[in-house]
């Protein structure tokens, strides 16, 4: 499964944690089954890193998310590609309530 990973520094991280958590994130590595679609450090104050993944297993991104959520807020969302998405809005639609009431 896919996943969207949105980390933002704690407000309560000084400077000085934030420059640690930096470092030890250069020498750390994505557990194994997990595989790193894209990961991106946004020039943003809102967030400073986001990274798309495929893991075999949720306990994977849980893992990052305990190794990390010293230094980060971390938000984890399920996600699918827009192909995906459409494929599956196409079998999903036709069997919705509220799309059936409007016919």
């Amino acid at each position: 499964m896919d996943f969207v990973v949105l980390l933002k520094f704690r407000s309560s991280v000084s400077a000085a944690e934030a420059d640690a958590g930096l470092g030890r994130r250069a020498a750390w590595k994505y557990p194994e089954g997990v595989q790193v679609i894209a990961e991106y450090w946004p020039l943003s104050s809102a967030v400073q890193v986001v990274s798309i993944l495929s893991a075999d297993s949720v306990k994977k991104i849980m893992e990052i998310v305990f190794e990390w959520n010293d230094v980060f807020d971390i938000d984890v969302y399920p996600a699918v590609s827009a192909d995906e998405g459409l494929r599956i809005g196409s079998e999903v639609f036709p069997r919705l309530l509220r799309m059936q009431q409007q016919a």
